[in-house]
């Protein structure tokens, strides 16, 4: 008997809207677990080699795992799948929230979408029905409009829906998926791909739930997350979430600012955590932004999403549209060299409204900045807007150009390695890989992180590893040895050192995390570092789910696998070094 697994991954080609659904073996299931390699499984079998990543030919996949919906925290986490518009290479993004879990509610493990529509449509999936319907009236629409009119279309307000926005339509590089209209498949352009099949969104609703093969002991495991997190580290993590670690980068000198010219920004406490905890969150006037003011996704007890409720010139802050996270601060923040943060929490606003990825959003208007401090762009090329670090109001208005694609926003929009190629100048301020644009970790500061960057399958990356200081011989030997033991990394390093065993600590890591991206599992809440649960409870989780006799090293094996097939479909792809 399939335990955990659905049994079952929906087909939809758009191009002929026919459906189909397959029920693999439980062999299959074995080897491609859920998540990005169950996804990877599927861009290699459909998507022919050389295709355009906006082409009907490419491939676009949503993949769960046998213990997403579990009741325990950090399982609802979804992988895409499909080939990049950034990089023409594989594009690999998870998101959170409650859609996951709904999706396996559903009846489905996965869907593999092929073709493009003649005309707008969305996909309507519940207990195990299927139908696509009409989305002209959809389209066009910001993500909190299609999210109410389509909740009262169906008429239930506990659908959840994935959706893109305005970029997405409009095929920006950098569009991203949405769903909860704060939770992002960010990064490697999945909406544009989205937006190329004319797909506006995927809505599921579903009363089927997981039947795990061990059910005492995956309620274990989740009691043991429960006592683990009550008054450590992650509780404070919750409560300041990932924005709370701004200003411990700004003390290492790694809080990337200016483009990266620097790595500490002026007033750079006006952006932290700390400040959007006491100023901005929902509920804090009261002081109640403890109940009112942090969300949290299927199950898990963290709650590390933020949720606002301000104002800024006069916009008001929606909390429908959550709140900024620690990368969404520094691209738009301090890369920008603006310490506003209403507004860094409008533009993060603004981004979830569209639906784009905030890092490469955020850091290819520095990148403009940049290109215009240095006299290479004028206000005649940017529609007349002084791109000056520091100036808030001019982020906004170049951002809300992006947005919608008018004038110089309609080159930026494709991000800026393309942009730089189209304007043929300003590469000399490129800071990209595989033409994405690089998140808000430094290498100078975390050495083994920029030996990722630089081979990571799609892009720079800063969740494809674990960061340096975890290896910190003082931060090992007092926390982190517990997780980093299992498998098998006990010569802790110096953040600042690469060499051998540095380098060894960034290969097991990105094993274990890309393990964790394949089994659907959020990597603040899973992993070999400072996470609720590590290593050894994965493969726990995953026996006591499946029923399967799971080891530490068949996790860092199915990890191996994913990198492995990512690379060798860049290399089909053409990608070199």
């Amino acid at each position: 008997m399939l335990h955990g697994f659905t049994g079952n991954i929906l087909h939809v080609d758009l191009t002929k809207a026919q459906i189909e659904i397959e029920q693999p073996n439980e062999n299959f299931y074995k080897k491609y677990i859920g998540g990005s390699l169950m996804g990877l499984y599927y861009l290699w079998k459909n998507t022919p080699k050389g295709t355009a990543p906006l082409s009907p030919k490419n491939t676009l996949v949503f993949a769960v795992s046998a213990t997403t919906g579990l009741p325990i925290s950090g399982q609802s986490r979804c992988t895409v799948t499909c080939k990049s518009p950034s990089s023409g290479g594989v594009a690999d993004s998870q998101a959170g929230g409650f859609w996951p879990a709904e999706l396996k509610y559903a009846g489905f493990d996965a869907i593999v979408v092929k073709g493009a529509s003649a005309k707008p449509v969305y996909l309507w999936i519940h207990n195990g029905e299927v139908e696509l319907r009409d989305a002209t009236h959809l389209w066009g629409k910001t993500t909190l409009d299609v999210d109410n009119l389509l909740k009262e279309e169906l008429g239930d307000n506990k659908i959840e829906i994935a959706q893109i926005g305005p970029a997405g339509e409009k095929l920006a590089n950098f569009a991203a998926i949405m769903n909860m209209n704060n939770r992002a498949w960010g990064r490697t352009g999945t909406g544009a791909v989205m937006g190329s099949k004319n797909l506006k969104a995927i809505v599921v609703r579903g009363k089927q739930r997981v039947t795990p093969a061990d059910k005492k002991a995956i309620a274990a495991l989740s009691k043991k997350g429960v006592s683990t997190f009550s008054g450590g580290g992650m509780e404070n993590f919750g409560r300041y979430g990932t924005a709370g670690v701004v200003m411990s980068q700004q003390k290492g000198g790694g809080l990337p600012s200016y483009n990266w010219d620097a790595g500490v920004m002026d007033n750079a406490e006006n952006i932290g955590g700390e400040r959007l905890y006491d100023d901005l969150l929902r509920g804090a006037e009261e002081g109640k932004q403890d109940k009112q003011g942090r969300d949290t996704c299927y199950a898990c007890i963290v709650r590390c999403k933020r949720v606002v409720e301000s104002e800024w010139k006069d916009n008001k802050l929606i909390p429908e549209y959550g709140g900024p996270e620690y990368e969404s601060i520094a691209t738009l923040g301090s890369y920008c060299g603006v310490d506003d943060l209403h507004a860094v929490t409008y533009a993060n606003q603004l981004c979830n409204e569209y639906g784009v990825d905030t890092i490469s959003c955020g850091a290819t208007i520095a990148w403009a900045m940049a290109c215009y401090e240095a006299g290479i762009l004028t206000t005649d090329e940017t529609d007349g807007i002084e791109l000056k670090y520091g100036d808030a109001d001019a982020m906004i208005a170049m951002l809300k150009k992006t947005l919608s694609r008018e004038g110089f926003g309609n080159v930026l929009a494709e991000g800026s390695a393309k942009a730089a190629d189209r304007l043929e100048k300003g590469h000399e301020h490129l800071v990209t890989v595989k033409g994405q644009e690089l998140p808000a970790h430094m290498p100078h500061v975390k050495r083994s992180m920029g030996l990722i960057y630089a081979v990571n399958s799609f892009g720079a990356d800063h969740q494809s590893s674990e960061h340096d200081p975890m290896y910190h011989p003082k931060l090992y030997e007092r926390v982190y040895h517990k997780f980093l033991n299992q498998i098998g990394l006990n010569k802790p390093q110096h953040p600042k050192v690469l060499n051998a065993e540095k380098v060894e600590f960034a290969l097991s890591t990105q094993y274990n995390y890309s393990a964790s991206d394949s089994m659907g599992l959020c990597q603040f809440v899973f992993g070999p570092g400072w996470q609720l649960y590590g290593p050894q409870d994965m493969a726990d989780m995953l026996s006591a789910t499946t029923g399967w006799d799971i080891s530490v090293a068949d996790i860092q094996e199915y990890g191996r696998l994913r990198v492995n097939l990512m690379r060798a479909f860049n290399v089909r792809e053409g990608l070199s070094r």
